[in-house]
């Protein structure tokens, strides 16, 4: 299994777009110790790529458990794409993994998961969508399945899905939602706005974390994870949890990393549901509202740079140096 996420990892940076086939494994660890799914719960992902998320989610409940409770989950998954479908169910063939339904299909148009006469809905809900993907126009989704039910805080324009897909993992949950999405998604204005008002006004949106550059393999933007919840405990009725976690990363080359003690700090700061100076903020409706919707991290909470100052000792002996020269 390892082996075979490792294949996945080197192919990916040439052959996807943003979150088509491989998510950074960091990111999802964040991710799920987030949503902190639970044995014999409903676990699912609209455009699972690899499957990786299914398959933390997964490990995830082995290690806090035991892989009998694991096998107790029910994973499900869709994907548009045949070649990517088989790479998935070989990977969570190696793993080891046999409580997965994996469908093909266009899942803004044509959901597979049925219940009723609309969508099935799952405890959790988690995915890394194309970000910005064109193509989903309003009348587009009209001729699909289950649009009124699914889109009914509004379309966005043809130049980007994000918040048709995060509308349609909102209506095909019973519990929580963790996406990974373009940075815009929280900031743009016009038609996408006017959702995020809408969903805002429902009290659905949890926290949103700013993460850091250079994570992706195919794109040096930062990204962002947005966390809803249709069961706020009392405490975090009407509150949004902001965090600035730019600076919650291991350096390398050519990709930075989420280190181990990246991910505790913003997870424990989630579950606390604090504000630390130079990392969170939690606003109310009303200031989001007053910031124009914009819900941005990094327009409430600014980091503290450190600066670094020479003793003045280093600087006279420098200054010393440079007259005699």
């Amino acid at each position: 299994g390892d082996a075979y996420e490792w294949i996945l990892k080197y192919f990916a940076p040439q052959k996807a777009k943003e979150g088509e086939v491989y998510t950074p494994r960091e990111v999802i660890r964040l991710m799920i110790e987030i949503l902190d799914p639970k044995p014999e719960k409903w676990l699912y992902d609209p455009c699972h790529g690899s499957a990786g998320m299914l398959i933390i989610g997964y490990k995830y409940v082995e290690e806090n458990y035991s892989k009998k409770e694991a096998d107790t989950m029910f994973l499900y998954g869709q994907e548009v794409n045949p070649k990517t479908l088989a790479l998935s169910r070989m990977n969570l063939l190696i793993h080891d993994i046999k409580n997965a339904v994996l469908e093909q299909g266009d899942t803004l148009l044509f959901p597979k998961f049925k219940d009723g006469k609309g969508v099935k809905k799952f405890d959790y809900v988690i995915a890394n969508p194309p970000w910005n993907q064109d193509g989903y126009g309003e009348n587009s989704l009209k001729k699909g399945e289950f649009w009124q039910e699914r889109f009914s805080f509004g379309f966005p324009t043809q130049q980007s899905a994000d918040w048709t897909w995060i509308q349609h993992m909102l209506a095909s949950t019973k519990e929580k939602v963790a996406v990974v999405i373009d940075t815009g998604a929280v900031s743009r204005g016009g038609r996408e706005k006017g959702i995020r008002q809408k969903i805002l006004e429902k009290d659905l949106i949890e926290t949103v974390i700013l993460l850091p550059e250079k994570l992706f393999y195919n794109t040096g933007a930062p990204g962002l994870i947005i966390v809803f919840n249709k069961n706020k405990p009392s405490e975090r009725k009407n509150k949004i949890l902001l965090i600035n976690a730019t600076k919650e990363f291991v350096s390398g080359k050519p990709q930075n990393t989420l280190g181990k003690e990246n991910i505790k700090k913003i997870v424990n700061v989630y579950r606390e549901f604090k504000e630390i100076e130079g990392l969170s903020k939690i606003i109310s409706l009303e200031d989001a509202a007053k910031a124009d919707y914009n819900l941005s991290p990094s327009r409430f909470v600014s980091i503290i740079e450190k600066e670094e100052y020479k003793p003045i000792k280093e600087i006279i002996k420098e200054l010393t140096q440079i007259e005699k020269t």
